[in-house]
Order: C-alpha cells, then sequence, then structure tokens
C-alpha cells in the first residue's frame, strides 16, 4: 500500500487490499472512498469485499467510481461531502483518479497553484487541469 497525502486530511492510493485496511485505520484515517469500478479488478479488491473489510476495521466507507470520462460536478461534490467525516483515504487504479477529485473539489477554495503543488508532490501532474482550477472547477 502507498498512501499519498495531498492535505493533512486526505491522501490517495493505488489500489488497497483487504489485508490494507487496519493499517489504514491505524494510519489514523476514518474514511476510506472507492473511486474505482468494479469492472476494473477482481473480485478479490472489488468495493464489497474492501468495504467489509474497512468497515472490520472499524473505517467508514463510501463508494464514487469513476473514469475519466464520467468525473462531472456530482462525482466531485459526492467527493468532497464524504471527506467531511475527517482523515480520508481515496483510492482507484494509481490513485490520480483520486488526486484529479479532490483537485477539482478545492477549484475555488484554493489557489490553483497550491493545488497543483499539493498533488504534484504526491507524484501527479495534474497541470492539464489549471484552467478548471482557475475557474473553480
Amino acid at each position: 500500500m502507498e498512501i499519498r497525502r495531498l492535505s493533512a486530511d486526505y491522501a490517495v492510493s493505488p489500489q488497497i487490499a483487504p489485508e490494507d485496511l487496519p493499517a489504514v485505520a491505524e494510519a489514523g484515517f476514518r474514511t476510506v472512498i472507492c473511486n474505482r469500478p468494479d469492472a476494473e479488478v477482481p473480485p478479490g479488491l472489488g468495493a464489497q469485499a474492501i468495504r467489509q473489510a474497512a468497515e472490520a476495521a472499524g473505517l467508514r466507507f463510501v463508494e464514487n467510481p469513476v473514469t475519466h470520462a464520467t468525473v462531472d460536478a456530482a462525482r466531485i461534490a459526492r467527493q468532497a461531502e464524504a471527506m467531511e467525516a475527517g482523515p480520508t483515504l481515496a483510492y482507484c487504479a494509481s490513485g490520480t483518479r483520486s488526486a484529479i477529485l479532490w483537485a477539482l473539489g478545492q477549484a475555488g477554495r484554493m489557489p490553483a497553484d497550491a493545488i497543483l503543488a499539493a498533488t504534484g508532490r504526491a507524484g501527479y501532474d495534474l497541470a492539464a487541469l489549471r484552467p478548471r482550477l482557475e475557474t473553480g472547477g
């Protein structure tokens, strides 16, 4: 498991496994968001398997699966709402979609340069999002 922090209360990761969830809880996270559609993963890594392990570890689990084509205002809002419960770990295949949802949710709240710096430090080059970040998402 590779956790990459974008802010004090939000981090992203490539795909996690059920056995990772106790460590996620021990790291202080309260919520886990799945941004990966089940069609992309084998059954043992599907949302239901991760949900069961998350809940067994005392974590809140939220499904918000996206593809690059389905990143829209409703999914951005759902991600932001899920994050309100406290420290959040979001995951997808590489962490990029989870980083994109966070970045677009911060548009208008943080300067674009600060958003891009945070995602860049975590290893995600989201410079192509600058126009959306500068206009508020």
